[in-house]
Order: structure tokens, then C-alpha cells, then sequence
């Protein structure tokens, strides 16, 4: 329940929506009502803990604040046990494991095409060095391959993911759920935190193909740079996107 002694955290906010949290309540404001309505239609597909929706008011949805904490944030060391992050595997699984949702990710053809207006960015605006930008764009290519879809939450980021010592409490943020490449989701999810896709994938308990992974890496980093850079945001900060990219050519 909200009072008027709660404070307003700033959640993250830019030019294309915000999320507020008051007291236990997180306030979700989106002029894209389509936006909302296919997040609340994800929630309620979704075989894994979601937040509780308290109302909607467009361009508003209220929802509870899922209990726990963050497995992390992008550009620090995540904390969380290894058995969290096993948890978090298992939850992945029931999710790409459910019916499928309606709605579809872009097409391999559509994601090319971006990767390589992003890409051509990166290098004029001398953001990064051509030769940076080429070696991930060659390893960034391979996730584009034929894949079986899978029910996938389409923006795995860390910090989407809650837990309380050893279990999952939640997974927020559904705007993006659809049909997808269920790899996409686990590199997201690991992204600037290779050391942990172990722990990861023993509770996913799935074989997968780690190299699909790697390439995911590099295709997300090179793809969302401009947009982190252009709304504020810094992905050359230590163990973010651009570190990523140095460590796929150091790799090899």
C-alpha cells in the first residue's frame, strides 16, 4: 500500500517510458498501450513467478514489488549463490518449456539488418574501433541460424531477476515475452557474467551450445549501443557492453 510518507525511487527512466517504485509498488508509465497490454497478456502466460498486478490506469500499471533482491547488475559481481543461479536456470527451463505466446521475436532477417546499420554506427561515429566491430559482428552472426521458438521473456536482463537466498522470488519486466530463440534468453541473462553461465546451466540441465551463447553476447552488444549511448547510458563502463566486446576478440 502506498502512503504519502513513501519515497519516489526513480526506477530507470528515458524518452521512452519510466518505472517509479513507491514504497512496495512499482509504477510502470508507457504512452504505448499496446506495450502494456502485451506485457500483462505475457504475465499471465508465464508458468514462472511474476509480479502481482495491482491496477491499470493507461498509461500506468501498477504492480507489487516481487520480495528478494536483483541477481546482479550489469558491470559488478553478482553476489548471488551458485544455487540461485541454478534456480534461476530451473525457472528458465519451465519458461521455454511452456505453450507458446502469440506474439513472435523478429526475424533473423530483420536482426541482420540491424546488426549491420548498428555496426556501420559504431565504427563512423567512432564509438568503437573498426576492428573491434568487425571481429564481434563475425562472431555475432552465428545466433543467426535456424532455431526451434521456444516461449522466451525477451529481455533476460540481470537484474529482471529476483532472489532470496537460494530460490527464485521472480522474474519482472515481461514487456518483450514471445516467441524466440530460448539462447537469446541465457545470454542475456549472463551477459558481462560469463563466470556464472555454469551455474546457470546446471540448473537449465539442458545441453546447450555455448559458442550460440557467445555470439548472442557479441550481437547484443553491438546491437543496443547506440541506444544505451544515445538515452544516457554508458556501455563503456567496467563489465559492460563494450567489455564484453573486448573480451569476445581477446577470447578468440
Amino acid at each position: 500500500m502506498m502512503t504519502g510518507m513513501d519515497n519516489v525511487e526513480v526506477v530507470v527512466a528515458h524518452d521512452e517510458r519510466a518505472t517509479l517504485r513507491v514504497g512496495d509498488v512499482f509504477l510502470k508509465i508507457d504512452p504505448d498501450h499496446a506495450r502494456i497490454d502485451a506485457e500483462v497478456e505475457i504475465m499471465a502466460l508465464a508458468p514462472v513467478p511474476t509480479p502481482r498486478i495491482l491496477w491499470r490506469k493507461p498509461p500506468v500499471l501498477a504492480l507489487a514489488a516481487v520480495p528478494g533482491t536483483a541477481l546482479g547488475l550489469l558491470g559488478e559481481p553478482s553476489t548471488a549463490s551458485a544455487k540461485a543461479w541454478a534456480a534461476a536456470g530451473a525457472a528458465v527451463r519451465t519458461l521455454h518449456e511452456a505453450p507458446l505466446p502469440p506474439r513472435a521475436t523478429k526475424s533473423n532477417d530483420v536482426l541482420a539488418a540491424e546488426l549491420d546499420r548498428e555496426c556501420e554506427w559504431l565504427v563512423s561515429s567512432g564509438a568503437l574501433p573498426a576492428g573491434l566491430v568487425a571481429r564481434n559482428r563475425e562472431i555475432a552472426v552465428a545466433a543467426l541460424r535456424p532455431y526451434p521458438p521456444v516461449f522466451i521473456h525477451g529481455d533476460l536482463q540481470i537484474t529482471h531477476v529476483f532472489v532470496e537466498g537460494d530460490a527464485l522470488t521472480g522474474i519482472i519486466d515481461w514487456s518483450e515475452g514471445a516467441r524466440g530463440d530460448a539462447l537469446f534468453d541465457l545470454a542475456t541473462l549472463t551477459l558481462g557474467h560469463e563466470e556464472r553461465l555454469d551455474d546457470l546451466l546446471t540448473g537449465y540441465g539442458r545441453p546447450v551450445d555455448v559458442g550460440i551463447i557467445r555470439a548472442w553476447w557479441s550481437l547484443r552488444s553491438l546491437s543496443i549501443a547506440r541506444w544505451l549511448i544515445t538515452h544516457g547510458f554508458d556501455p563503456d563502463s567496467p563489465g559492460c557492453e563494450f567489455d564484453v566486446l573486448r573480451a569476445a576478440v581477446r577470447r578468440g
